[in-house]
């Protein structure tokens, strides 16, 4: 009668994670090579031979993009509790319908990422703000993309004249939190900046709510 072979079990380390701590130290890849398969001006997509830091041999194909800025522009005037927030509509071909998303844009070699958002809002939406400051910073999908996005908090909206690219085509609102976030539990809004930086912001202020 044949033994069954045990099943052999991996232990899981249980423990929490520090907040910032997994920030603190970046293991990085030793590229052996790395090639240009294809670049237009918003990308380029290489093919990259490399050690990963466990000491694993692996390819990737990666997208290398200079990085985005993203802009939840809020305009509480009136009510600080239920602040209006800037959201656009546009068409996107990669997604094949028109979603509802924060203003966002490119970040140009070698500029300032604040520089590049106060930029794209005044192009895209008009508005200017007197106040600045950072939220989060991610990766929307690190498997094959290399894009970071960094997100900015604008406050002290002045209204002006939108200047957009060529080919952008945006409708502009002005939505109240309340709405948006309404929006997103009924599966409206599809664009993970949005959806990431809105409920960020929301969890953020509930909690100074309780304080």
């Amino acid at each position: 009668m044949a033994k069954k072979s045990a099943k052999k079990t991996k232990k899981v380390k249980k423990g929490k994670v520090k907040p910032g701590k997994a920030a603190a130290t970046v293991e990085r890849a030793t590229i052996i090579s790395s090639e240009v398969v294809f670049q237009c001006s918003q990308f380029k997509v290489l093919h990259d031979k490399l050690i990963e830091p466990g000491g694993r041999e692996n390819e990737r194909d990666v997208i290398r993009h200079n990085g985005s800025v993203v802009i939840l522009a809020l305009d509480n005037a009136k009510s600080k509790k239920d602040p209006w927030i800037v959201m656009e509509r546009q068409y996107r071909h990669a997604a094949q319908q028109y979603l509802w998303e924060l203003p966002a844009g490119k970040i140009e070699p070698g500029e300032d990422p604040l520089e590049a958002g106060k930029r794209e809002l005044a192009e895209e939406t008009g508005y200017r703000a007197k106040k600045w400051r950072p939220l989060v910073e991610y990766y929307a999908s690190p498997g094959f993309v290399g894009e970071s996005m960094k997100v900015f908090l604008a406050e002290g909206l002045q209204p002006g004249a939108a200047h957009p690219e060529a080919d952008e085509q945006i409708e502009l609102r002005l939505v109240k939190l309340s709405e948006v976030l309404k929006m997103i539990e009924k599966g409206a809004i599809l664009d993970g900046k949005t959806l990431s930086s809105v409920l960020l912001y929301a969890r953020i202020k509930a909690g100074r709510r309780k304080k």
